[in-house]
């Protein structure tokens, strides 16, 4: 693994004391969080959005969002002046190195990525690079984008250069995930060694600390982040299918996995039942993979991924049914708690969150719905407005005729089963994430079932 023998940049890239002058278009979930994080490596970075919202909350060291940690690293860079927040994009004329995090939604109609605001990041961009400079996307993107980019800047001889430097972000764990990544992955088009040996200095602190660096072309760096994002997709389906022969014959899906794990060939990471995968990534970027396959001509060899976002999705279609027998076969009228609104514990997001879905499900059937979220109460109001929503568990199990944990909190595991039993109208309990100890609270009287577990 190659080191960089010193912090000297490249010739002709703008350094700012110690570090480099560093722009980060697009400040969202990933943009903020690199800005800052390259802030506290001690570069000088501006980050721009045209979300002025967003930008003020930034400005003020305020974070937008819920992410462990992010909230002293953002005190901590805008306090320093080491980052500055801005909507202007003639900011980014003063630096010399420029990541693009713009986000890539899922096109409605196809499952294809949504590739608007790469290419409107893209264009605001290009008037302010100068001769030598970097771009980096950290966008996940369809393979074969980053080598139009490139194409598009030598066809306009503007001088810069540009590199792919894909995210492996895990939302609770983002700031962790940057500045101790298990890998730097550099995409860079043939021969271009300058570009490699730029973001040597980006990441110096990283190599010194003994971070792996893994230099390949653009195709597979693009590819790597959304190959990553389907394996562990598959392995959650895998055991979710698992699950539902574990319910047929009698299985217990827990031991099941536990064994599996042991085999070092496997391991335990995503081998988890329960109620499968949502948030902003694994989903979309499993669909947007399957398209890119069928755009190519070879969709045959990926067919896999279509059954795998078929059982995640039967996932959250077999929770409603596990609620739907615990209120004798009709949710009409009957009164259901449930734990967990964000897509996953230590975070507020509640994109593609299998809990809302499950508790959407639930109300088109005529039930009450009150949710509870450690975090993320005000976007699940937000995007869904006809449930009800309660501040804590107590509050949401009140009169519940069955009760549903739908994201594995740690603090719903450490809930009081005896407690709580004086507040619900039938001790059901339904735990989708295999998160609470089943013999305490059927010890409590409680109905205990949950997905590919014996229920007696």
């Amino acid at each position: 693994m190659h080191r960089p023998s010193s912090g000297t940049a490249p010739t002709g890239v703008t350094r700012a004391g110690a570090g480099l002058r560093i722009s980060v278009v697009g400040c969202g979930y990933l943009g903020a969080v690199h800005a800052v994080c390259l802030a506290s490596l001690g570069h000088e970075v501006v980050g721009i959005d045209v979300d002025a919202e967003r930008i003020g909350l930034l400005a003020r060291g305020t974070a937008p969002f819920h992410e462990p940690g992010f909230d002293e690293v953002l005190r901590e860079a805008t306090g320093s002046g080491r980052v500055g927040w801005t909507t202007d994009i003639a900011a980014a004329a003063t630096c010399s190195v420029h990541f693009l995090c713009v986000g890539t939604p899922q096109l409605d109609a196809s499952g294809g990525a949504d590739l608007r605001f790469v290419h409107q990041a893209f264009d605001s961009l290009r008037p302010h690079l100068s001769p030598g400079d970097l771009v980096v996307g950290k966008s996940t993107v369809p393979v074969g984008t980053a080598g139009e980019l490139a194409e598009r800047l030598s066809r306009e001889a503007c001088g810069a250069g540009l590199a792919w430097n894909p995210e492996f972000l895990r939302e609770g764990c983002a700031v962790q995930d940057t500045v101790r990544p298990d890998r730097l992955v550099y995409g860079v088009c043939e021969g271009d060694e300058r570009s490699a040996r730029i973001l040597d200095v980006v990441y110096a602190d990283l190599l010194a600390a003994g971070v792996p660096r893994i230099v390949s072309n653009l195709e597979t760096a693009e590819l790597v982040k959304v190959a990553s994002n389907a394996f562990l997709a598959t392995k959650i389906s895998f055991i979710n299918a698992m699950a539902t022969l574990c319910d047929a014959t009698g299985a217990d899906v827990v031991a099941l996995s536990d064994a599996m794990a042991r085999d070092p060939r496997i391991g335990s990471g995503s081998l988890a039942a329960g109620l499968g995968f949502g948030g902003s990534c694994l989903g979309k970027d499993i669909r947007a993979l399957y398209h890119r396959a069928e755009e190519l001509g070879v969709a045959d060899s990926l067919g896999l991924l279509r059954d795998v976002d078929r059982i995640n999705q039967g996932c959250r279609e077999l929770a409603a049914e596990l609620a739907r027998q615990a209120c004798g076969g009709d949710l009409d009228g009957r009164r259901v708690a449930v734990l967990g609104a964000a897509f996953k514990p230590g975070s507020d997001d509640v994109r593609d969150s299998p809990a809302l879905a499950v508790a959407q499900m639930l109300h088109a059937e005529g039930a009450v719905v009150t949710v509870t979220d450690p975090k993320a109460l005000d976007n699940a109001r937000k995007q869904c407005p006809q449930l009800v929503y309660a501040d804590d568990a107590e509050a949401a199990a009140l009169d519940a005729d069955v009760l549903l944990l739908l994201t594995d909190w740690p603090e719903y595991s450490l809930l009081d089963p005896t407690v709580l039993a004086r507040t619900v109208r039938r001790k059901t309990v339904v735990d989708t994430r295999h998160s609470l100890d089943a013999p305490a609270w059927r010890a409590a009287g409680w109905n205990y079932v949950a997905p590919g577990r014996p229920h007696a």
